[in-house]
């Protein structure tokens, strides 16, 4: 066999072979394409594990605490404290210390996941839907309902968060608001979240729905009849669903730091409901004593370290996977 012929033989297996990679893509559905393109990212998959693993724990934090042994998170016991009446460090017993109360550091890290991620995802679902809705409406009808809308949104965004946030959290957080729609404790850091937190779906969900509407799907849609509400729950909102999955997840870990920052100040989650930010803040407290609660404030802190820098990596991955054309 000649050189030419063994050229032209390896060049048409290669393109059979090409042909078959791609007929097997296109068979795919986009459900399947997701999961092939986001289990390939490694670290987006262990992100999405320790996330449900957190998720679990936290779901589960009575189960746990008592599989592991230790008292519960808001149990008081005085003689856990040394000779001088301060916190001592982790042991067998209780593996990540107690507390200046003689609370066992492990249960109010555990009950503290609970916390954060109620706090985040519920905070963020409300956020979502709130900025979904009226980003479409902006978008798609434009005017002076695009006018008005987005106008609005910008006057929250005109607040700075965490001043809106602490004024907020003093004015409701030790008594119901608004006719006790806004409860105190994590009701009032949800609002709060929420109340922040929906601009930035608005104003991209406006921006999707803006290139969408000129699409032919659209145009075919609207000449056979559909009505606005059909275009938007049939059309367009499908198409929207992809950058709101990323974008939420993407907004789940500033929320987390966000409530954790309202606990650190005082004005979030009080005790003795246990919160990462409000241990990191009694934890500062005696953190430059002669014998510092060390303890205290290392582990609820990797805990929240870790929690965001999951959820970042997972809407990274996320990202990568629901759109692969602008992959970094």
């Amino acid at each position: 066999m000649s050189i030419s012929s063994e050229v032209l033989l390896e060049a048409e297996s290669a393109s059979g072979l090409g042909e078959v990679i791609e007929a097997d893509v296109v068979g795919l559905s986009p459900g399947r394409l997701f999961w092939r393109r986001f289990r390939s990212d490694r670290v987006a998959v262990a992100s999405a594990v320790f996330v449900i693993v957190l998720i679990i724990i936290a779901a589960a934090a009575p189960l746990v605490v008592k599989i592991l042994g230790v008292p519960g998170p808001d149990v008081q016991n005085v003689n856990l404290l040394n000779a001088f009446g301060l916190p001592t460090g982790p042991s067998s017993a209780h593996p990540f210390g107690v507390d200046g109360l003689g609370e066992d550091v492990l249960s109010r890290t555990i009950y503290g996941a609970r916390v954060s991620l109620e706090v985040g995802l519920v905070g963020t679902a409300i956020a979502t839907v709130l900025g979904t809705i009226l980003g479409l409406l902006a978008g798609f009808y434009g005017g002076w309902t695009d006018t008005l809308i987005m106008r609005a949104v910008d006057v929250f965004l005109a607040f700075p968060v965490l001043v809106l946030g602490l004024g907020i959290a003093e004015a409701c957080g030790f008594r119901a608001c608004l006719d006790g729609v806004i409860q105190p404790g994590i009701g009032t850091v949800i609002f709060i979240i929420a109340l922040t937190s929906f601009t930035y779906i608005a104003r991209i969900v406006r921006g999707q729905v803006l290139s969408l509407r000129e699409k032919e799907f659209v145009e075919a849609a609207r000449s056979l009849g559909a009505s606005n509400n059909r275009i938007l729950g049939r059309e367009i909102l499908p198409n929207l669903l992809a950058p709101i999955i990323v974008y939420s997840s993407l907004l789940i870990p500033l929320n987390i730091l966000f409530e954790a920052a309202l606990s650190f100040l005082g004005v979030g989650i009080r005790p003795p409901t246990p919160s990462w930010g409000q241990m990191l803040s009694q934890a500062g407290n005696g953190i430059l004593a002669d014998n510092p609660a060390w303890w205290y404030m290392l582990f609820p802190g990797l805990a929240l370290v870790f929690t965001v820098l999951a959820f970042n990596l997972l809407g990274d991955g996320l990202l990568d996977a629901l759109n692969p054309r602008g992959t970094r």
